[in-house]
């Protein structure tokens, strides 16, 4: 296998000091019992709308074809509105959520949900059209105009459907794949517009939405805590935060022909609770370019005066990084993710990165407590060109006592694998194994492409490591 230590360091890196590890210590991890908190209140909501359905007559309505498909159809409609609103809630950004189930986790709720929600709504109104239908002589189409035409709120409601509809059809792979990150991001925003839509609808013509005051308070109180969560959190936090702590631009670094840094400095930074590993959202107010929003990695350890990212050109936005000048304001929201010391489950640490995913990995080495061979960095490169930051990744690593080890060479064309062709030879695990012969009672820390990842991860398992000690983090869309 092509494994080479890196190239010898010339300088030593100028960011990072002593200061990271006292800021690191304040920020406690949000504790893991959370997320099953959290889980169990979701599936304690949608049980408690099932229960208002039954205390409504739920049960009761099956004299005939018609009611029976209109009482079916009620609770449809009833549990994809909930779902609907805890994917508000998902999506709200609320620090506890995010931290307690990180950013992959979180995403793969919030498509499930998403789906399931939606499918249930397109349950909902087929249902109830039929069981409408099934007592007129309008027929189908017929019923569905007249009850999109007269009734109280369902021309809102149908344009809110129409606006779920285009979020889940961009939330489709083949959909994504075809859209820049800021064009579906801000389809996405219109999920929100959908769900508001939904609700004159809801109180004007759904009885269960008034049929006592528990429901009433109930309804109305979701809503609002769905309102509030993202006015707060995706909001009123960023901008007073941004306020707060004036973020600005102090210079930006060419790390290679593809790669730019940048730096950004601002007041109080010491107060900003984000740790190595962490990740935000970034709008740079050059222009247009505020109206983007960007997920980018911090690449060094927060030392309470600075912070920097590092990324490859691979789109627009990543491209004028370069151009931006200094002195240019900066709008956050954050920090996210869970690529943390805080998580760690072991004393040992396995840092994976390839590409550009070296970054959030070099942050994390930072801010890692030194010893002999405590933490050992692989990074996989297609080739030696490829290396970003290997002077600050050495110099860390005599400081730290740790072992950073290259995997070189152009990706396998017979199979996916994390590993390169000439190591064809050897097993997934078994490269691991032969990198890090301990790996199995380490905590093993991955970021790169995430077709990538997934292969590490399988190998890391077959390896012998237990899944709460694996830390990945993905910024697909």
């Amino acid at each position: 296998m092509s494994a080479a230590v890196l190239p010898e360091a010339h300088d030593l890196p100028s960011a990072g000091t002593t200061a990271a590890p006292a800021i690191a210590r304040r920020l406690q991890p949000t504790p893991r019992w959370w997320r099953d908190a959290t889980a169990a209140a979701g599936w304690a909501l949608v049980l408690f709308v099932v229960a208002l359905w039954v205390a409504g007559g739920g049960i009761s309505d099956f004299t005939s074809v018609g009611e029976s498909l209109t009482n079916v159809g009620r609770l449809t409609g009833l549990v994809a509105s909930v779902l609907i609103l805890i994917q508000v809630l998902l999506m709200a950004r609320i620090p506890v959520l995010e931290q307690a189930w990180g950013q992959d986790e979180l995403a793969r709720v919030h498509r499930l949900v998403g789906f399931t929600s939606f499918n249930l709504m397109i349950a909902h109104i087929v249902l109830t059209i039929l069981g409408y239908s099934a007592g007129t002589d309008l027929g189908v189409i017929g019923t569905f105009i007249d009850e999109t035409l007269h009734a109280p709120g369902m021309l809102l409601a149908l344009a809110g459907t129409v606006a779920l509809v285009m979020v889940v059809v961009t939330s489709v792979k083949k959909a994504r794949r075809r859209l820049r990150y800021e064009s579906w991001h801000l389809l996405h925003l219109y999920a929100y517009l959908g769900a508001g839509l939904a609700l004159p609808h809801q109180l004007w013509t759904g009885a269960d939405f008034r049929s006592s005051t528990v429901a009433t308070v109930f309804w109305w109180g979701l809503y609002a805590a769905a309102l509030a969560s993202v006015v707060v959190y995706r909001v009123a936090l960023p901008l007073i935060r941004s306020r707060r702590h004036r973020l600005v631009v102090s210079h930006v670094q060419a790390e290679s022909p593809t790669v730019t840094s940048v730096v950004v400095t601002g007041r109080r930074l010491d107060r900003l609770p984000v740790r190595a590993g962490q990740f935000f959202q970034w709008r740079f107010l050059d222009g247009e370019g505020g109206s983007r929003a960007n997920p980018y990695s911090i690449s060094a350890a927060p030392d309470g005066r600075s912070l920097r990212i590092t990324a490859e050109s691979v789109g627009d936005s990543s491209s004028r990084l370069a151009t931006l000048r200094p002195g240019t304001p900066v709008l956050v929201e954050g920090p996210y993710g869970r690529l943390h010391s805080g998580v760690r489950t072991r004393e040992r640490t396995v840092l994976i990165g390839a590409g550009i995913g070296i970054t959030p990995l070099r942050a994390l080495l930072e801010e890692l407590p030194p010893g002999p061979d405590a933490t050992v960095v692989i990074y996989r490169v297609g080739r030696q060109s490829d290396i970003v930051l290997a002077d600050e990744l050495l110099a860390l690593a005599r400081a730290k006592g740790a072992r950073v080890v290259a995997v070189v060479g152009h990706r396998r064309t017979d199979r996916d694998s994390w590993l390169p062709a000439d190591s064809a030879h050897l097993g997934e695990a078994e490269a691991l194994l032969r990198i890090v012969p301990d790996i199995a009672y380490r905590d093993v820390y991955v970021c790169g492409n995430p077709a990538w990842m997934d292969h590490v991860i399988e190998a890391a398992k077959d390896a012998g490591v237990p899944t709460e000690s694996i830390h990945h983090e993905r910024f697909s869309y």
